[in-house]
């Protein structure tokens, strides 16, 4: 037994915030495949958005009222700023397609989005398995693959900008979808910010 209880809220709260990001990251993909910037789905995004918030809060306040959190207290901070700050750059993503009112997207984008669920999907995986870190292996083939689906995301960005240089006439409309694409982006490198974080966990207590 244990002489102090391990506080198993902070993981009920990983996976809350794990769960938003998700919600989010399906929804931005339902709006670019269905080419909806409707305002009702931007504000619904912004709402995802501001519950990933109040989770992330939730988890500063309770690590300042524990004495004994499960993990380090700066890897808590880190992990869960990043796992915020990946909503953010879908919210920023979304509003900037709603704000910019840019032409129909290209293919380029809906890869891109896919690429991203996919890689906050592994993000969930490896976010619930922190709670008793017993399959160490697969938490780490999973970070891996995050890093591969970053590459792959990396590799669409460069493409895609290249071909809008190349391609894209309308000076504004290649300035609009550069920076979109490029929040997008920002996302899936956050997601590896996560899995680098989570590693490190693992490394540490596993």
């Amino acid at each position: 037994m244990r002489l102090i209880p391990r506080e198993e809220k902070f993981f009920d709260l990983f996976e809350e915030l794990a769960e938003k990001i998700e919600e989010g990251s399906k929804l931005f993909l339902a709006m670019v495949k269905e080419y909806q910037y409707a305002a009702t789905m931007i504000a619904r995004l912004k709402e995802i958005e501001h519950e990933a918030d109040i989770i992330t809060h939730r988890t500063y306040e309770k690590m300042h009222k524990t004495f004994l959190t499960p993990l380090d207290r700066e890897d808590i901070y880190d992990l869960v700023n990043k796992m915020d700050s990946i909503l953010d750059m879908i919210e920023a993503s979304a509003t900037r397609l709603n704000l910019y009112k840019v032409k129909k997207p290209a293919a380029a984008i809906i890869e891109q989005a896919e690429i991203l669920c996919k890689a906050i999907a592994k993000v969930k995986t490896i976010i619930h398995a922190m709670r008793n870190l017993k399959n160490k292996k697969m938490i780490l083939d999973a970070c891996v693959e995050i890093n591969t689906l970053e590459n792959d995301g990396d590799l669409v960005l460069r493409t895609t900008i290249a071909g809008l240089f190349e391609n894209e006439k309308d000076v504004f409309e290649l300035i609009k979808w550069k920076e979109i694409f490029e929040r997008l982006e920002e996302a899936i490198d956050v997601c590896e910010d996560v899995s680098n974080i989570v590693e490190g966990i693992v490394l540490k207590h596993g």
